[in-house]
C-alpha cells in the first residue's frame, strides 16, 4: 500500500499543469467573452462588435455621414438600422447604384435627395461588419441620450461606459471559484499523500505552524510552481507582442489629429455658416498637386474691412508688416515616399473635398478625419466608379468597358492599384 501511495503522489508531483493553466486561461478570456457577447446582444438593438464597428465608421463612413440625425454629405445615420430592413442596407452600402437600378423607391428617393450624387459602394464590408457599424451607431447614439439625460448637475463629463452584465459577472466569478477550488484540491491531495507516506515511513512530524504562516507558505510555494511561473511568463510576453503590433500598425496614422493653429481661424464660420468656396482660399486643388495654404492677401481681400480690430484678424497685419509668412500647422501628411495629386482627384475624378476630409464646414478646428493610410486609399479605389459625366478623359474608356459588359468601371480598372502610380 506504501507503494501505492508513493506512486500517486510522484505521478501528481510530476504533472505538467501548464497545458491545464492554459486552458482555463483561454476558456476565461474566449469563452466567457463570447457569452458575455451573446447575453449583451439580447440587450442591443444592433447585434455586433461596437468597437470593431468604430473603426469601420471612421474609416469609411465618417467622411459623409454623421452617427446622428445631423445631415452631412449624406444622411444622418440615427435609427438607420429601424428604418430600413439590413437586408436592403447589406445591397445599399455594397452597391448603391446596382440597388438604384433596380427602380427600388427607397434608395431612389436617397439619391435624388442628396443631389444625384452616389454613394461610395463598399462590397468588401461582410454582413459581421455592416452588424458592427450599426451597433456603433447605436451605441454613440444612446451616450448622447444619455448625456442630455443627465443634464447640467452630470458635470459635464463623459459618459461612463456599461458595466458587464449580471450573467457575465456570474459565470466569471463562478470561473474563478473553479480554478482556485481545483489549485486547492490538487495541493491538498498532494498534502495528503506526503503525510501518508511520512505516516506508512515512520518520518517523525515536524511541528505544526500556525494558519496564516501555512498560508503564507502555500501562497508562496502555489507562486513559485513552475507551471504558474510558465503560465504567467507567456501570457506577459503575448502581452507584450500584441501592444508591439498594435503599435506598430499605428506608426504614421494620425486619424483625429488636431493641431493648435497660430491664427484661430474657423472653417464651421467661413465654410459652413457663410458658404466660402474651398477653392476660393485653396487655389491650386482643380489646377495642382497641392491645394495649397493660403497666403495672407487672401485673407485681406475680406479683413482689409471686416472685423479689423479683431486680435485674431491683427495677427494677419502684423505677418504683412514684417514680411513674414503666417506658420500653418499642417494637417494632413503623407509621406514622402507616397504621391499625391489633388487635381487629378478633385478636378477630373470629381471628388468632393468632404469625401476625404470631412465635414469641413463643421469644424471648429480642423482636424484628420479619414486615416489615409494604403489600405484606406486602396479600398476607395477598388470601391470607386469612374465619373464619365461629361468627362471628356474617361467617356470614351467607360463607353467600351460597358460595351464589353464588365460592369461598372472601377479606378481599380484603369491602374488605381498599380504600385508606380503613387510610388515612383
Amino acid at each position: 500500500m506504501n507503494t501505492i501511495y508513493k506512486y500517486f503522489y510522484s505521478f501528481i508531483s510530476r504533472i505538467n499543469y501548464t497545458p491545464l493553466l492554459f486552458l482555463l486561461v483561454f476558456f476565461l478570456f474566449t469563452g466567457v467573452s463570447s457569452v458575455r457577447a451573446q447575453d449583451e446582444a439580447e440587450v442591443e438593438v444592433a447585434a455586433g462588435d461596437a468597437a470593431k464597428g468604430e473603426s469601420i465608421f471612421k474609416s469609411n463612413c465618417a467622411s459623409c455621414h454623421e452617427t446622428g440625425a445631423t445631415k452631412s454629405v449624406g444622411p444622418g445615420l440615427k435609427d438607420v438600422g429601424k428604418k430600413h430592413e439590413f437586408d436592403w442596407l447589406v445591397k445599399w452600402i455594397h452597391n448603391s447604384q446596382a440597388l438604384i437600378a433596380t427602380g427600388d423607391a427607397a434608395a431612389i428617393k436617397i439619391y435624388k435627395e442628396y443631389n444625384n450624387i452616389p454613394m461610395t459602394s463598399f462590397p468588401t464590408l461582410s454582413e459581421d461588419d455592416i452588424h458592427s457599424i450599426l451597433a456603433y451607431i447605436d451605441k454613440a447614439n444612446s451616450e448622447v441620450a444619455a448625456v442630455a439625460a443627465a443634464g447640467p448637475a452630470a458635470g459635464g463629463g463623459a459618459v461612463q461606459a456599461e458595466g458587464p452584465s449580471t450573467l457575465f459577472v456570474v459565470l466569471l466569478a463562478v470561473l474563478v471559484v473553479v480554478v482556485l477550488l481545483l489549485l486547492v484540491v490538487l495541493l491538498v491531495v498532494l498534502s495528503l499523500l506526503s503525510r501518508t507516506i511520512r505516516e506508512k515511513e515512520g518520518v517523525v512530524r515536524e511541528p505544526s505552524i500556525g494558519f496564516w504562516e501555512s498560508t503564507r507558505l502555500l501562497l508562496a510555494k502555489t507562486v513559485k510552481h513552475p507551471a504558474i511561473l510558465s503560465a504567467v511568463t507567456w501570457v506577459f510576453l503575448l502581452l507584450v507582442i500584441k501592444a508591439t503590433l498594435d503599435g506598430a500598425y499605428s506608426v504614421g496614422v494620425q486619424q483625429g489629429y488636431a493641431p493648435k493653429q497660430p491664427i484661430a481661424f474657423s472653417h464651421k464660420l467661413h465654410a459652413g455658416e457663410y458658404e466660402i468656396d474651398c477653392n476660393y482660399c485653396h487655389t491650386g486643388v482643380n489646377k495642382s498637386r497641392a491645394a495649397t495654404i493660403p497666403a495672407a492677401n487672401i485673407c485681406m481681400n475680406c479683413h482689409g474691412v471686416i472685423k479689423k480690430e479683431s486680435p485674431e484678424i491683427q495677427k494677419i497685419y502684423a505677418s504683412i508688416e514684417k514680411n513674414q509668412p503666417i506658420e500653418w500647422v499642417r494637417v494632413h501628411n503623407l509621406p514622402d515616399l507616397a504621391y499625391f495629386n489633388h487635381s487629378q482627384h478633385v478636378n477630373v475624378g470629381g471628388l468632393e473635398c468632404e469625401t476625404c476630409h470631412g465635414d469641413i464646414k463643421k469644424m471648429e478646428v480642423v482636424e484628420q478625419r479619414s486615416s489615409l493610410t494604403m489600405g484606406w486609399c486602396i479600398d476607395c479605389h477598388r470601391q470607386t466608379d469612374v465619373n464619365s459625366d461629361g468627362n471628356a478623359y474617361y467617356d470614351k474608356l467607360v463607353q467600351l468597358h460597358n460595351e464589353e459588359g464588365k460592369g461598372a468601371l472601377k479606378v481599380a480598372d484603369i491602374g488605381g492599384l498599380e504600385c508606380s502610380k503613387c510610388h515612383y
